[in-house]
């Protein structure tokens, strides 16, 4: 009977061990076969695009002619130049505003603090899109339609799940900090800087993170408030330019998609240390 036992429970460790693998490789599998189908439409030309399957290898791996054609006519220099512009704008607010929020709801007890923190929650929970009808009439009243300023304001004010993450930092940093510091004289926007912001840096690697990536890859609000796509054209929205009524041009967009990777890929690469750093702090309180 302790034999069986024995037998019984080995298979069973086998099998939950070979399902285990299964399902890491059909994930992965799921994973990879999207961008796989785009490197291969990527280098194939319209002709061989249109008479071949999706599957099929292209016939020469050296046809860049995709690139050069999705980076001129998307006006993808200009693209990244903006979106650039928009991302250093966007974290530099958003950690700004996000870090010196939580400093004052974490450090300062006043009537309506638990009220404001609730608040922030309520919206973290609303979905964006059901705030757009109201959210488009305040931008086309301040005159922020087809504006990049507006745009940039408008992203660093829907992000609240930042103000939560420095919370929950400011409140494993001893409090004994700020009053040592405004015992020497010290005042409170010298202690927020000096003092408690460079300690903020896996918070704020782990809220670049989130931010940047939303920002870069943000579409709907990039293509509702800025409309003139020959001027406030993003990463984003760029390849929007190669679809039409008449169908899309799959193999332009594919190589504009390979192209709008690599600056990211190239981030990660030099920064991947810093990044999991971050994440793995930033995702343990205490």
């Amino acid at each position: 009977m302790t034999t069986e036992i024995y037998w019984t429970k080995k298979v069973k460790r086998i099998v939950i061990t070979v399902l285990k693998y299964l399902t890491l490789l059909l994930g992965g599998f799921i994973a990879v076969l999207p961008m796989a189908v785009c490197v291969i439409t990527a280098f194939k030309s319209p002709e061989e695009y249109a008479s071949s399957n999706v599957m099929d290898l292209p016939k020469s791996w050296t046809y860049f002619e995709n690139f050069i054609q999705a980076w001129k006519s998307a006006n993808m220099g200009l693209a990244f130049r903006n979106s650039a512009m928009i991302l250093v704008v966007v974290l530099i607010g958003s950690i700004l505003t996000g870090s010196m929020l939580a400093y004052v709801l974490d450090r300062f007890k006043f009537f309506g603090n638990g009220l404001i923190r609730n608040l922030f929650l309520v919206a973290s929970l609303l979905p964006g899109i059901a705030m757009q009808v109201s959210v488009y009439q305040v931008m086309y009243s301040l005159g922020w339609i087809n504006s990049l300023p507006g745009y940039m304001v408008l992203m660093c004010g829907t992000d609240v799940i930042s103000i939560y993450i420095f919370i929950q930092f400011f409140e494993n940093i001893p409090k004994s900090l700020d009053e040592s510091a405004i015992m020497d004289g010290c005042t409170y926007f010298g202690v927020f800087f000096r003092i408690l912001f460079p300690l903020l840096k896996p918070a704020i690697v782990t809220v670049m993170i989130l931010k940047g990536v939303s920002v870069y890859n943000e579409y709907y609000m990039a293509n509702m408030y800025l409309q003139d796509k020959n001027r406030d054209v993003t990463v984003a929205t760029s390849l929007f330019k190669f679809t039409g009524p008449m169908g899309s041009q799959y193999n332009y967009i594919c190589a504009g998609v390979i192209i709008t990777m690599l600056p990211a890929l190239i981030i990660f690469i030099l920064c991947q240390k810093q990044i999991y750093s971050g994440l793995t702090q930033g995702a343990v309180k205490g």
